[in-house]
């Protein structure tokens, strides 16, 4: 299985000036739940705003820079190639960003973990649209704003028709 893992403002937006632009513990903790043990798909600005390497995970970055390096990361030179080095260790492959790799990877996607944050954001980094018809929805749980969450959120689970 191929997945999207993302949280997307209400009006798309993903990131801004190479950063999260919302802070939800539960958030955090579900991405650790869903992609702990498995491989991680990436791209270098991702890889750079997180700024390490995410443990008990196996990181591959996708970038053009052939001399990039990072501790604890393998690189690939796309997206597909990333897709087929992970596939070699696991069948279950999470790819976490950015708008670009989600872009690329949108065709591969078999499931989205969406996390829609209830709010609008300026930002610079958007996901792309899901195309209509192509998506059903398996499940939806929402959460309200409360001392340690800002911002209502829904953990979403979609699954490609």
């Amino acid at each position: 299985m191929t997945a999207l893992v993302v949280a997307v403002a209400d009006n798309g937006v993903i990131g801004g000036e190479n950063r999260l632009l919302w802070h939800l513990p539960l958030d955090l903790k579900h991405f650790k739940q869903l992609t702990q043990g498995h491989p991680i798909v990436m791209g270098r600005k991702t890889y750079e705003s997180i700024g390490r390497a995410l443990p008990n995970r196996r990181n591959i970055v996708v970038t053009r820079q052939a001399d990039w390096r990072a501790e604890g990361c393998e690189t690939a030179a796309s997206v597909p190639q990333a897709l087929e080095l992970a596939r070699t260790t696991d069948e279950d492959i999470f790819v976490i960003g950015g708008g670009e790799i989600y872009q690329q990877a949108l065709a591969a996607a078999e499931v989205v973990y969406l996390t829609e944050v209830h709010h609008a954001f300026e930002g610079d980094v958007t996901f792309p649209d899901l195309p209509p018809g192509e998506w059903r929805e398996e499940a939806r749980e929402r959460h309200e704003p409360d001392e340690k969450h800002a911002y209502a959120f829904s953990f979403v689970t979609l699954r490609k028709r």
